[in-house]
């Protein structure tokens, strides 16, 4: 079975240049493009695609939006919604992953992340963009009550006080290879455990966070400084 993407951008170019890199993969197939938020969220419950590759600033609903429509906290049944975008602000990072994304990328990535992304989606192993992911650690690296309503992103202490119980220290260890954009097989190899065992930290992990995927993890794990030693 292949991987069914659509693609929603108001530009074009960048929608061709994303269909020629998808297409090319033997396992995915294009099923569907849209050129603003209104049309893709209609395509995108109709067709009900593995992944929902959406730009940010689309006419009509915008990507946030749109993504808040099909992936949001209030959807019974979400789609996987991977952001892509030129614009690196930690704004948008935060409020797509608020919204129910499970990836972020950048326009100017390389293809082959274009395509691991996507693969990543929609297995549920959700995958942020390098660069995005440094800017993320760096904005949080700053003690939790340095943050104020000036600066974008959640507030302090939110997902701290998501944490239902304590994770055990294997399980804070996959947490931080998680937030560092590891893969469920990278962080096995690191751990020196099976990808099985690693999955099965996962899902403790999302219970003790009541967290919806892997980004969220990642999210609380910069939040609360267990990747800076704060935590």
């Amino acid at each position: 079975m292949k991987i069914r993407v659509l693609i929603a951008d108001d530009q074009d170019m960048i929608r061709s240049a994303f269909r020629m890199i998808l297409s090319a993969q033997p396992d995915m197939e294009v099923v569907a493009e849209a050129a603003n938020g209104t049309d893709a969220v209609e395509a995108a419950r109709r067709l009900r695609p593995d992944v929902c590759l959406l730009d940010i600033r689309m006419p009509g609903i915008e990507g946030l939006e749109a993504t808040r429509l099909l992936a949001g906290p209030d959807v019974p049944d979400p789609l996987n919604v991977l952001i892509a975008t030129t614009f690196d602000l930690d704004e948008y990072v935060y409020q797509a992953l608020r919204n129910g994304a499970c990836g972020f990328l950048l326009k100017d990535g390389a293809p082959a992340l274009l395509a691991e992304a996507v693969r990543a989606a929609a297995a549920g192993n959700s995958l942020i963009s390098p660069s995005v992911t440094v800017r993320l650690l760096q904005h949080m690296a700053p003690p939790l009550q340095e943050h104020s309503a000036s600066r974008p992103g959640p507030p302090a202490g939110r997902a701290i006080t998501r944490l239902t119980e304590p994770l055990t220290q294997r399980e804070l260890d996959v947490v931080r290879l998680v937030a560092r954009g590891r893969t469920n097989e990278e962080v096995a190899g690191e751990l020196y455990v099976t990808t099985a065992t690693v999955k099965t930290h996962l899902g403790n992990i999302q219970r003790k966070l009541a967290a919806r995927n892997r980004v969220e993890i990642a999210a609380w794990a910069w939040e609360a400084g267990v990747c800076t030693g704060r935590g």
